[in-house]
């Protein structure tokens, strides 16, 4: 029988949670029926979602920012179909595609734009955590040297090389020994980098200029100080910009805010334009060349399909929609509108504690309130399970007011969000609107919030008997 897709996807819709119940992941099934994220989506354009019964929902998760120029956007579309009706030869491997190097020439010419002129060389990988693994071996290769330093709390990936470096422990549980010579920094201390650092055995430091788990970042010159204290001693300045890369934080590029100079730059993303896995690693020549330094080295670090077509031409296809239709200076202009709309939701609620916004990259971090009633329910919640009380407003922000945000980090009361780079102000006026209310639904103690929070801890504890079964196999 002939595979129709259409067909497929047409009479299987609505099967979705069953069947990862069934073959992928089933605790995160369990997780999304618990806190009511089993929504069943059919449709997405733009910064929307849309159900089976044709309901919008506001997509301010982008996939993790993946979807800078939206979803499904028409000129993406375009460039997959393009590319498949030319029938080109694809991933031939031995020889050096058309494809790769337009994507490599266009990222390295939007570098120099940005007043970074000196990475000038890249390697095409499939995503971020990836990318991170070939700036950690491109800086260990060029310097001879084996350690690598990280900031606290950071987060680079999850495959050995990138979760070594992850200073967040919540990702560590389960998966060490970890590899030897990865350290952790505190952002903001120089003197405890430098003690590192005057050893000169450091290959590289390695930052996200804004940390994507809480949206944390300098306030200071200590990202210029770090940098030239690596020039001083020889370690190479590597900037995971995978999630602030092209537009997301109001710049094409993170760095511009501090106007650095990085040796070694990873993306991914937003780079994919939704569609197909797409990361970049880009460098100076003179650390590229130290890893392909001979003939019989010219594959010595290689990933089968990070060249492939379709992804350059998504890659294509991003840069182009953020050029054409001004996303970056829309999410400049955009996160100073957000800013000052959460601010005067601050003033308004004492139990938000911090706004950090960089662009469209924004966490809202929560803290003990002083009512008598709030402040029951906040301690409660915060007895039964220490990481619960931003699920209390974000299940009610997707459930009650159709808007997706997230969780942004384990044991942390900070809800994180990252719109689309193609949202106006009304999109954020119903995220305001929306939070607002859900916020003022905290004050009501006993509640419906605070009783769904105390539901959903029994949820997590109770272990599915499918679990036991196997446990005693």
């Amino acid at each position: 029988m002939p595979l129709d897709i259409k067909d497929l996807v047409t009479s299987r819709l609505g099967d979705n949670y069953d069947l990862h119940d069934q073959y992928l992941n089933r605790t995160l099934v369990k997780v999304q029926r618990t806190i009511g994220f089993d929504i069943v989506y059919a449709r997405a354009e733009g910064a929307y979602l849309y159900d089976m019964d044709g309901k919008d929902y506001l997509d301010f998760l982008s996939g993790f920012g993946v979807f800078n120029i939206g979803r499904n956007h028409p000129v993406a579309q375009q460039a997959i179909r393009d590319i498949l009706e030319l029938n080109l030869p694809n991933m031939v491997q031995l020889d050096s595609a058309l494809m790769s190097g337009l994507l490599a020439e266009k990222l390295v010419k939007r570098l120099a734009q940005q007043g970074a002129p000196h990475l000038d060389s890249v390697f095409l990988c499939n995503s971020g955590t990836e990318a991170v693994e070939g700036a950690l071996k491109f800086a260990k290769c060029a310097t001879r040297r084996p350690r690598i330093l990280s900031l606290k709390n950071s987060y680079h990936g999850l495959s050995y090389g990138a979760l070594s470096v992850t200073g967040n422990p919540a990702f560590h549980e389960g998966f060490g020994p970890f590899i030897p010579g990865c350290e952790t920094v505190a952002m903001g201390d120089l003197q405890e980098l430098e003690a590192h650092l005057k050893k000169g055995d450091v290959a590289a430091f390695i930052v996200e200029l804004v940390q994507g788990k809480s949206v944390k970042f300098p306030k200071d010159d200590y990202f210029n100080r770090a940098q030239a204290l690596c020039r001083k001693y020889g370690t190479l300045f590597i900037c995971d910009e995978v999630q602030t890369g092209l537009g997301r934080t109001g710049k094409w590029f993170a760095f511009e805010h501090w106007n650095l100079e990085p040796d070694i730059l990873t993306l991914s993303k937003a780079l994919s334009a939704g569609y197909v896995p797409a990361a970049a690693i880009i460098t100076r020549r003179a650390i590229y060349q130290k890893t392909f330094s001979r003939m019989d080295r010219c594959i010595v670090h290689s990933t089968t399909f990070g060249r492939n077509n379709l992804a350059c031409a998504c890659g294509l296809a991003a840069l182009t929609v953020l050029e054409d239709e001004g996303l970056v200076d829309n999410a400049a202009r955009l996160g100073v509108y957000l800013e000052k709309r959460l601010l005067v939701l601050q003033e308004k609620y004492d139990i938000i504690k911090e706004v950090r916004v960089k662009g469209l990259m924004c966490a809202i971090e929560f803290a003990e309130p002083r009512g008598l009633m709030p402040k029951m329910g906040w301690k409660l919640v915060h007895s039964l399970d220490a990481s619960m009380f931003p699920q209390l407003i974000v299940t009610p922000m997707l459930t009650k007011h159709r808007i997706l945000t997230q969780v942004a980090a384990n044991n942390a009361d900070i809800v994180k969000i990252l719109p689309p780079l193609v949202i106006g102000e009304k999109e954020i006026d119903r995220f305001i609107t929306a939070l607002d209310e859900v916020i003022a639904d905290l004050g009501k103690f006993p509640g419906p919030v605070w009783e769904m929070g105390q539901n959903f801890v029994k949820a997590m504890r109770t272990n599915d008997p499918r679990d036991r079964e196997l446990a005693t196999a």
